[in-house]
């Protein structure tokens, strides 16, 4: 849905740039979003409504991080998305967001996330067991949308079972094809979430539901509504990001067996390759809106208008990483300062969770399993949205 351009947007500023559709996405995510660097460090765009998109990683990162001149109320630019889901601690800002979001850290603690990788470990060993004799498997079907999600149902105490059909919801939130409305989206999370949310709040178990809303916000217990815009919340941020991450960490070892044989050799590199492969292979954007007129990059930013961070276009601007397009195991990401999980109030919630995910995925794949390879008679294909993906990523050894 393309848009007139505001007055306020000079004409020089304007692209043509669908972030769900990209030139060249089906191929090649990453090259698509690079063909906006090189030019102004903040562009607009007519599609999906009309919104900017910051091109310079600089810009991504500062924006990203500034709570006071933009708000993250809006979630994202797919019309109506924001105002309909209402997520929590995801769409609040300064001071309502604090208590919220202290109460789901408090869930995701370190000490659950160290409990939970023996888990992990278990699930990855008994999807590469069916695999291994195999000789092929198109891994995104068959490994990326299982590992993580099942790992995210487990900890949420919901059925395994139900994962396929939540899937499908999750990637109608990141990536949607126009056969839900943001409506039925939210209603039909809802209505799977509820039995689960009205137990959780009746009697406290040792699921992560249960141990955030134990915690009180503010001194007082989680209203119904509150709790079930902060389980929807983590549904939909639990179905589709680590799984999108693993898929483009597979693909990268995949076109490159030499680090296959890297890690396998040396697999105390492992943690610091899993942090390199997540700079390298970013996938996720948030969307803010200005609540202020400001000023940014020589442009005047109005009240209202929606800014689109991608952290593609941080982790691989060059001004930002030395030769970032490179994966290089030794470079320095103490501290972390990609923008893979976000940054600043908002930073993924899960972050320690992912990362622990994929750290446990390259030990255990790369220690079971055979040299893969890509699949020389199938394509590899990818999609653009709010979380990128590779949607098929044939493999064989």
């Amino acid at each position: 849905m393309a848009s007139a351009v505001p007055a306020h947007v000079p004409t020089e500023r304007v692209v043509d740039f669908d972030l769900f559709n990209p030139p060249g996405v089906e191929t090649d995510y990453f090259a698509a979003w690079r063909t906006l660097q090189g030019g102004p460090g903040l562009v607009w765009t007519t599609a999906n409504g009309g919104h900017w998109i910051a091109t310079s990683g600089e810009l991504v990162r500062s924006l990203w991080a500034d709570g006071e001149r933009l708000s993250s109320e809006c979630l994202a630019v797919t019309p109506g998305l924001g105002e309909v889901m209402r997520f929590i601690p995801l769409q609040q800002d300064a001071p309502e967001h604090g208590p919220f979001r202290m109460a789901v850290m408090k869930g995701l603690a370190s000490r659950f996330v160290v409990a939970l990788e023996p888990k992990v470990r278990d699930v990855a060993r008994e999807l590469i067991e069916g695999l291994r004799d195999k000789g092929s498997c198109e891994f995104v079907a068959d490994f990326a949308e299982i590992l993580p999600l099942n790992i995210f149902l487990t900890l949420i105490d919901v059925p395994l079972a139900d994962r396929p059909a939540l899937r499908k919801l999750g990637v109608q939130l990141t990536r949607p094809d126009g056969s839900m409305t943001v409506e039925q989206l939210r209603d039909a999370a809802d209505d799977y979430l509820r039995p689960f949310i009205e137990a959780r709040m009746a009697q406290p178990a040792d699921d992560l539901f249960s141990r955030i809303l134990s915690e009180p916000v503010m001194g007082r217990a989680w209203t119904f509504d509150e709790a079930q815009r902060m389980c929807r919340n983590l549904l939909f941020g639990g179905l589709d990001t680590v799984a999108a991450m693993i898929g483009m960490v597979t693909l990268h070892l995949a076109r490159h067996p030499e680090d296959q044989r890297l890690l396998r050799e040396q697999p105390e590199l492992i943690p610091a390759a899993a942090d390199e492969l997540m700079r390298r292979y970013p996938t996720v954007a948030v969307s803010r809106n200005a609540v202020v007129d400001l000023e940014v990059d020589g442009v005047t930013v109005r009240k209202g208008d929606l800014v689109y961070l991608p952290s593609v276009l941080h982790n691989l601007d060059p001004a930002c990483f030395e030769a970032p397009e490179v994966v290089d195991f030794a470079r320095n990401l103490t501290p972390v300062r990609h923008t893979t999980m976000g940054v600043g109030a908002h930073r993924c919630v899960g972050a320690g969770l992912a990362r622990m995910e994929v750290i446990v995925f390259l030990e255990e794949w790369l220690g079971a399993m055979p040299e893969v390879t890509l699949d020389p008679a199938q394509p590899v294909t990818m999609k653009g949205g709010n979380v990128g993906a590779c949607t098929a990523l044939p493999l064989v050894w």
